[in-house]
């Protein structure tokens, strides 16, 4: 099974950048025969990467969330998932170069980097846990996904504002369907980042006999948190909506990347195992 996992390992950023190439195509020449593939093709993606977190489990067990690593691949498949759902229930095909390029970009740095533990923390083997770590990832992928569409949202606002019609106005979904889309998807993922830190809170000194609140994952999970809050219900009570809003969850993303990410790596203390 060792080599399963390590031929799957391999074998996942391909797929995702043979992903990209296809939505790639579809979108900027419209093939009618990637346009027939890709969905079959991000299936199968799917499907494939199940697997291969699966083995995972079963091979190490726990579940890859040991690590940052291991993390970034069940977010890469959680976005994937996530996509293949929205294109299935919208029929918007349009779009899917651009949100699956996270993935691509989470898979490809975690099959890079990703190790094994030699012994798994006794901390780790958690109910609890298991439950805040798949409701955060749950989150940050939704976050992810309300990122791209508003992303697509400002290309898209640009090119109207510029009276430039280029491919990306041709092709995508006007802007009110984009600002929907992102704001269904920030709502999932304020929602799910919302039970992941009230389960945290309840597993933490459970774990550890205190709460360190001056962890900087911590802080800035919290600060994330906030930072959504804000702006959905600015979006409520004061009527926020198109640009403004939509730049407010970009930027959310951003500062969870880098929460992700960098504070991750260099700064946490509990929510490191390895």
């Amino acid at each position: 099974m060792d080599t399963i996992v390590d031929i799957l390992n391999i074998l996942l950023p391909l797929l995702y950048g043979g992903l990209l190439y296809l939505y790639g195509q579809s979108f900027f020449k419209s093939v009618s025969r990637t346009n027939k593939i890709k969905t079959v093709m991000l299936a199968a993606t799917v499907l494939i990467h199940l697997m291969y977190l699966l083995f995972r489990t079963v091979l190490f067990n726990p579940p890859p969330i040991t690590t940052p690593f291991e993390i970034m691949t069940v977010i890469a498949f959680c976005i994937a998932l996530a996509y293949l759902y929205i294109e299935v229930i919208s029929k918007v095909h349009g779009t899917g170069m651009f949100v699956l390029i996270p993935a691509f970009l989470f898979q490809v740095i975690s099959s890079l980097f990703i190790r094994d533990l030699g012994q798994v923390p006794e901390v780790l083997q958690s109910n609890l846990l298991g439950f805040h770590v798949t409701s955060a990832l749950l989150g940050y992928t939704a976050i992810a996904v309300g990122a791209m569409y508003g992303i697509l949202y400002l290309m898209l606002y640009h090119d109207i504002k510029s009276n430039h019609f280029s491919v990306i106005y041709k092709r995508l979904p006007n802007l009110e369907i984009l600002e929907s889309m992102s704001f269904r998807s920030t709502l999932f993922g304020f929602i799910f980042l919302s039970i992941a830190i009230v389960v945290g809170l309840i597993w933490l000194p459970i774990a550890f006999g205190q709460i360190f609140y001056s962890d900087p994952k911590l802080i800035g999970t919290m600060f994330i948190w906030m930072l959504y809050a804000v702006g959905l219900v600015s979006k409520k009570l004061a009527g926020w909506h198109g640009r403004k809003i939509v730049v407010l969850y970009v930027s959310g993303f951003i500062v969870a990347l880098f929460s992700i990410t960098f504070v991750n790596f260099f700064f946490s203390s509990f929510h490191q195992f390895y």
